[in-house]
């Protein structure tokens, strides 16, 4: 059994320490709070990375890895830990006229199904909606999971065959002659084979005592949730980097902000109100609907928002999943698969280059 140290607790550190669980390694994670209770909590869980065209292909390519296991996951997380992360097959309209070639290349490249909806159609599938759109892009097979439900779904499904300490935060790697030896946090020493860094927008912080650390930094998101009836909304609808995702029993998201601010988590009046006008825009009873939170949450931001995923290129035993920005729950499966690979010195499910420290962006 092989000793390995997970620092970090959300979906990523989580994801990761699963997998390396169930190839029998012996494993602990540690989180500085509380697991699931940052960016994997603060997403909307649209299971597609937003206008997926825009991306690199290394981002597609972990996307598309992870949308072909995700029912299957959802499915053994509840069996495990009793908790229904909610993976529902809503689909998602984009109602952006000017994406629609970028959009149709995109999908016959990657035989993603695409369909582009006539207003008669659009208004049919989405009565609710009350932008003026001349039809739509309709992505039907994409879905979404409910971020919270999700990562504790996660926390109870790893708690059985991995060591979790929360409220413990690393404040030294421990390196000897170039390897890795463990860390040291507030509490004391833990000694490790191996330590993979998921430690999300505080990454960088945490490698900083090596030099060259990976580009990943804090950007804010703010969301909003409203609660209507259930049904009223059906579908995830994007339109201006603006999305509303309809949860199962009514709750309704808006998002989200990108501001770059450090590691403030603040809301604000100001995007509060920028929200509740572009969800009113896009359908209108949520003008008279009430808003039951409005919150804040930092992303990992990244180059390209393409992840780090690998080993450290000058510490033995020292690895790396992070940095996946907007995308960590629907890249995070891939991700952890591929760094558990890494690690376990198996053979890789994609090509790790692109992820690499010093790897073009």
């Amino acid at each position: 059994m092989s000793r390995i140290l997970v620092i970090g607790g959300g979906a990523i550190g989580l994801l990761t320490a699963r997998e390396l669980a169930e190839a029998g390694a012996q494993v602990t994670l540690i989180e500085r709070g509380e697991t699931g209770r940052e960016s994997s909590w603060a997403g909307g869980g649209i299971l597609s990375p937003l206008y997926p065209w825009r991306y690199a292909e290394s981002l597609t390519a972990l996307a598309n890895w992870s949308q072909a296991r995700y029912s299957d996951l959802c499915r053994e997380l509840q069996a495990a830990s009793g908790v229904d992360p909610e993976c529902l097959p809503s689909g998602l309209l984009i109602l952006d006229p000017e994406e629609r070639t970028a959009a149709l290349g995109w999908a016959q490249a990657h035989a993603m199904r695409l369909e582009q909806l006539q207003p008669t159609a659009l208004a049919e599938l989405e009565p609710a909606l009350g932008h003026t759109a001349d039809g739509a892009l309709w992505l039907p097979e994409i879905g979404q999971v409910r971020n919270p439900r999700f990562a504790r779904a996660l926390r109870r499904a790893v708690e059985a065959r991995v060591l979790v300490r929360e409220h413990e935060g690393v404040t030294e790697l421990l390196i000897t002659a170039g390897r890795i030896q463990g860390v040291r946090t507030h509490q004391g020493i833990l000694e490790a084979d191996r330590v993979v860094v998921c430690a999300g927008a505080w990454t960088a912080k945490l490698l900083a005592q090596l030099g060259d650390p990976p580009a990943v930094e804090p950007v804010r998101g703010q969301m909003m949730v409203f609660l209507i009836q259930p049904g009223e909304i059906r579908h995830i609808v994007l339109y201006r980097d603006r999305y509303i995702i309809p949860r199962r029993d009514g709750h309704v998201l808006i998002g989200s902000t990108l501001e770059y601010t450090g590691f403030d988590k603040a809301t604000t009046a100001e995007a509060k109100e920028q929200l509740y006008r572009a969800a009113g825009a896009l359908f209108p009873l949520l003008r008279h609907s009430p808003i039951e939170h409005h919150w804040a949450g930092l992303r990992p931001g990244s180059p390209n928002g393409i992840p780090y995923i690998g080993a450290h290129p000058q510490v033995e035993g020292l690895f790396f999943n992070a940095g996946h920005f907007r995308n960590g729950v629907i890249t995070g499966p891939a991700s952890a698969r591929l760094v558990a690979d890494l690690m376990l010195a198996r053979s890789p499910i994609l090509d790790p280059s692109p992820y690499g420290l010093h790897a073009s962006r």
